[in-house]
Parts: C-alpha cells; sequence; structure tokens
C-alpha cells in the first residue's frame, strides 16, 4: 500500500526536484550572449585548419612532402603536387582539408615540418551541405571569415 502511495503522488520524482533546487543558485546561472559576444575560446582549441603563407612573398609555406596527409588516421587531406623541372622541387598544386570527416587531433599539424598547416581557434564550422565542409586551398590560405550579425 505505502508503494502504491508513493508512486501515486510521485514522491521519489519530488524528492529528487528538491535536491535539484536546493543545489541550483540563481547567481551562478550565467548566460552567454552569442552572437553579440564572442565566447572565450581556450588556448589549446583546435578548430578550423589553415594554410599558412609566407608574409615576405604571399605564397603558401607548405612543400608538398605529404606528410600530414600520411599523418591523419582519417585520410581526408588531399595534397596535389607538380615537379618544376627549373628549380627540382615540388610546387602545391592543390590542398583539400574534408572538414567534416576531421576529429581535430592535431597530428596533421604535428607532421608539418614547416609549420604551414595550422589549427586556428575558429569554431564556426557549420554549413548547409557537405560541399561545404571540404575546403580547397584557396579558402586554407584566406581562412574561413567568421558570420558578423547586426542588431
Amino acid at each position: 500500500m505505502r508503494k502504491l502511495l508513493r508512486t501515486i503522488f510521485l514522491v521519489d520524482l519530488v524528492q529528487g526536484l528538491m535536491v535539484t533546487f536546493r543545489t541550483q543558485n540563481p547567481k551562478n546561472i550565467v548566460t552567454e550572449q552569442y552572437p553579440a559576444q564572442r565566447p572565450k575560446i581556450a588556448e589549446r582549441y583546435r578548430g578550423a585548419p589553415r594554410l599558412n603563407i609566407n608574409p615576405e612573398n604571399g605564397q603558401t609555406l607548405c612543400i608538398a612532402c605529404d606528410l600530414c596527409a600520411l599523418a591523419c588516421p582519417e585520410n581526408l587531406i588531399v595534397v596535389g603536387w607538380e615537379r618544376n623541372p627549373e628549380t627540382k622541387r615540388k610546387d602545391l598544386i592543390n590542398f583539400t582539408y574534408d572538414t567534416s570527416r576531421c576529429m581535430f587531433c592535431g597530428l596533421c599539424e604535428d607532421a608539418c615540418p614547416v609549420d604551414a598547416l595550422e589549427l586556428t581557434q575558429d569554431f564556426e564550422l557549420a554549413s548547409y551541405s557537405r560541399e561545404g565542409a571540404i575546403f580547397d586551398r584557396q579558402i586554407l590560405e584566406e581562412g574561413i571569415k567568421p558570420t558578423k550579425y547586426k542588431f
């Protein structure tokens, strides 16, 4: 009989809610005003990738060694290169990075010998299609543009 009354009057639910409201202090509740105020990101956060460029000549630092693609456990980096017959060096033709499959582990960044590839603190990576998550060389060199909201 006692168990039936506890079930009918939802005693366990009320006890649980009492514990919740007892430990919940309204002074500690903070609402982030996200689009108006950007949240603080941790220093070690790894977000959107970027190909760094040389400030002296404006060309990418990537030497097309393909180590980032080899280090990536998801095989999402494709480096296209061509041998320059005059300088006998590799010239970067295309570089694609699929962020839809990326787990942002940073292994590609660690493998790069010239620090050409970097995972930035940009966190707004949402897109309406899968093609929007595939970054080509131009997007990687320029970096993603965060949306500016008007109020």
